[in-house]
Order: structure tokens, then C-alpha cells, then sequence
């Protein structure tokens, strides 16, 4: 006789430096684009709720900003989100990228006063020597206590399975927090504004990405296209030449390919229409902060 598996519901807070690979162990473990994943430090500013859902379990992922020491209104508002990760989490993932030269020190500080079972995550083991890999894993054991340790590529796959396995054995018996269809509780305008500040962070360099936001202004579905009307706001009016670029090459460039990131995202026809706003320093301001949804 076959005895059915109990369903299992909870709360995995997925915690680490920036750059780790958070997001692409999100968007590896639910099948879809979910958290924006750039080459680029600090591209998730909140907390990307990704549901996980199968037969008999489902996991509700916080993925946290990347551990930092705040400087601005907006770094502030990111560690926020660490905060409550930290209350709401039945288990700590703590991804760590062992290809990584320097310190993780303020994670460890943030992990200590945890009072949480944390597992272990050496990401990226397609990138690295297993030996050199364990080396500074053990390090890490000094410092902190793990429930477990796990190898894996989420760039690959490799390793995942086991992961989920071992994420289940920390939660409780219970229904399910959310329809199992669910992804996410947040709305679509929310991933288009994702999808849109991530081709900011792909085509320009230095401070733009890390000055500008998106505000999406309206968002018409239709049977068969959605038009959607968009604003990136920038700090300072020579950020909005540079975004809009000569006789408006770079505005239009980037409005091809958000448009198709888009398309794909939400698997029809997209007409989108951006703009550029200066908002003078909009990032040390506590209320254009929270106005922009952090």
C-alpha cells in the first residue's frame, strides 16, 4: 500500500552578496524569467516573490537585494526587505559564489543573528574547481552553522533537484498558501518594469542603471496586443540625453528590445511607448522612494 505524500507549505528566504546568483536560481527553480538577472551588481531592489509549486509542496521564494552597507534612501529601503525575510523565512538559503575574491563578511554578520535554519548554497560550480570550491566552504563553516551544504550551477541546473529536496525537510505540513498556478503575487505591470529597467542595466553603462527607475504610467490589455505607456525616471537631465541618445537612436533601441522581453514574457503582441523624466536626485528623497515602490 501506497501512503500519499503530506503537502508541505512554507517560506525560503534566498540571501547573499550581490551577484551571486540569486536570480538565476529563482528564475532555475521556477522555469521563467521571474527576477531580472543582469551581469551588473544590485539589479533586484525588491523582494521578487516566486512561488513554487508541485503535487505535494509549495515554497514561497523572498528573494532579498544583495546584502550592503546602506548609503541612500534607496539602499535602505532594499535592506528593508532583508528585514523582513528574515521574520517571515521558514528556511535561510544562503548563496554564496565561490568564485568570488572578496569577503562576505556583512552576509555572515546578517546570517548570525538569524535564528533560522540555513542551508548552504556554493553556486556556480561550473565556473570552479570542486577542490578550491571546498577550501573556502570550510571557512564558512567556521563562522556559521548549516543544516546542509549544496553544490550547484544555476546557470546549468546541475544540483537543483537535491536543493528543492532538502528545502522541503524544512518546511511544515499545511495547504497551500497560494494558487498552484501562481508564480508570483505580484502583477504583470510590476515584471514589465522589471523587463524594461533590465535593458537599461544591459545597454548603458556606468552610473545610469544604478540612478534610473521605471514607472509604468498605463498598461491597456486588449484580446490580441497590450499597449503599455512607460516612464524611466533618471537623477539628473544629462542622464535623460544620454538615455534618449542622438536624434533618439538609444530610446529607440531600447524600446525594441524591452518590447520584445516583454512579448515573450507575457506571450502576446506588445505596443509600448517610453519616455524620459528627470527627477533630481530621486534616490536620497524618503518620499519619491516609497512613491516608487520601495
Amino acid at each position: 500500500m501506497t501512503t500519499e505524500k503530506q503537502h508541505k507549505s512554507g517560506y525560503a528566504a534566498i540571501i547573499g552578496k550581490p551577484n551571486a546568483g540569486k536570480s538565476t536560481l529563482m528564475n532555475r527553480i521556477l522555469g521563467s524569467k521571474i527576477s531580472i538577472t543582469t551581469h551588473k551588481a544590485q539589479t533586484t531592489r525588491h523582494q521578487v516573490v516566486g512561488i513554487f509549486s508541485d503535487d505535494d509542496t509549495q515554497v514561497v521564494f523572498l528573494d532579498t537585494p544583495g546584502v550592503i552597507t546602506p548609503k541612500y534612501e534607496l539602499q535602505k529601503a532594499m535592506m528593508k526587505t532583508v528585514e523582513r525575510a528574515r521574520k517571515d523565512a521558514d528556511v535561510i538559503l544562503f548563496i554564496f559564489d565561490p568564485t568570488d575574491t572578496h569577503p562576505t563578511d556583512e552576509v555572515i554578520e546578517l546570517l548570525r543573528s538569524i535564528q533560522k535554519p540555513i542551508l548552504l548554497v556554493v553556486n556556480k560550480m561550473d565556473a570552479i574547481d570542486r577542490g578550491k570550491a571546498d577550501q573556502k566552504v570550510s571557512i564558512l563553516k567556521e563562522k556559521l552553522n548549516f543544516r546542509g551544504v549544496h553544490y550547484l550551477s544555476a546557470l546549468q541546473g546541475t544540483g537543483v533537484e537535491e536543493l528543492m529536496e532538502s528545502i522541503r525537510t524544512h518546511l511544515i505540513p499545511g495547504p497551500p498558501y497560494y494558487p498552484k498556478e501562481d508564480l508570483s503575487e505580484h502583477p504583470v505591470r510590476f515584471f514589465v518594469s522589471e523587463l524594461i529597467r533590465e535593458q537599461v542595466y544591459l545597454q548603458f553603462q556606468e552610473e545610469i542603471p544604478y540612478s534610473c527607475t521605471v514607472e509604468i504610467i498605463s498598461y491597456e490589455a486588449d484580446v490580441d496586443i497590450d499597449r503599455i505607456s512607460a516612464e524611466i525616471i533618471v537623477n539628473r537631465k544629462s542622464q535623460k540625453g544620454m538615455l534618449i541618445g542622438k536624434g533618439g537612436k538609444a530610446i529607440k533601441n531600447l524600446g525594441i528590445k524591452a518590447r520584445e522581453s516583454i512579448e515573450e514574457f507575457i506571450g502576446k503582441k506588445v505596443f509600448l511607448d517610453l519616455h524620459v523624466k528627470v527627477r533630481e536626485k530621486w534616490r536620497e528623497k524618503e518620499n519619491w522612494v516609497r512613491n516608487l515602490g520601495y
